[in-house]
């Protein structure tokens, strides 16, 4: 999933793309040895930091695993590290956001660092597969709870699996998929995904699930 939107998005995409240029200048690193570090191309590290693509979770977990910094940096907060009893506060809409495509996404706990997992409250507003050019991969594993509305949780593996306002899934990163709201208005689910820091798999293609 590396390769999308190629104009100017929105502000966020904007931001993020500076901070993710920064945070590969502070290392003194070339777009060349930095894209080779991260696992994504030249080209589509090059938009990111213009801001001419809104990257895929997928994209923004190698960008912050290649340049080993944590994905709150990426939003413009300043996560702190304790040693125990950690907690993080996060009030209503004050999570960072990020926009990709089908998926609206709030980012919580940003305050925190080297998190176990990264909790969402996402949006979907995709209501087709065809919002999605590949689908999502990634180390780890992760697990969804339906909000409101209702999702289509399609998949590489298993059939398209269907979920309801209080239904949950937990299921392998690894394994390709992509979420669809299948009610009227969008749905609105809380998405936790592991903080892996293992190496990525490569994308495969969507196409067959549209059929």
């Amino acid at each position: 999933m590396d390769t999308h939107l190629t104009k100017p998005v929105d502000t966020s995409s904007t931001d993020l793309g500076r901070r993710v240029r920064a945070a590969r200048q502070a290392q003194d690193l070339t777009l060349e040895t930095a894209s080779r570090l991260c696992g994504v191309s030249r080209s589509t590290l090059s938009k990111v930091e213009n801001g001419l693509m809104s990257p895929t979770f997928d994209v923004l977990q190698k960008i912050v695993l290649g340049l080993k910094i944590e994905i709150g940096e990426l939003f413009g907060s300043t996560p702190k590290v304790s040693a125990s009893g950690r907690r993080a506060l996060t009030r209503k809409d004050e999570g960072q956001r990020h926009a990709y495509r089908g998926y609206q996404m709030e980012l919580l706990a940003t305050d925190l660092a080297h998190k176990a997992m990264l909790p969402f409250r996402i949006r979907i507003s995709a209501h087709t597969l065809d919002a999605f050019d590949d689908w999502g991969r990634h180390e780890g594993e992760e697990f969804l709870y339906v909000i409101s509305g209702s999702v289509c949780l399609y998949s590489e593996l298993y059939a398209p699996t269907h979920l309801n306002a209080g239904d949950s899934l937990y299921f392998d990163s690894r394994t390709g998929h992509a979420a669809v709201s299948t009610s009227d208005e969008d749905a609105e689910v809380l998405w936790m995904a592991t903080n892996a820091d293992l190496p990525h798999t490569p994308p495969a293609t969507i196409d067959s699930a549209k059929k």
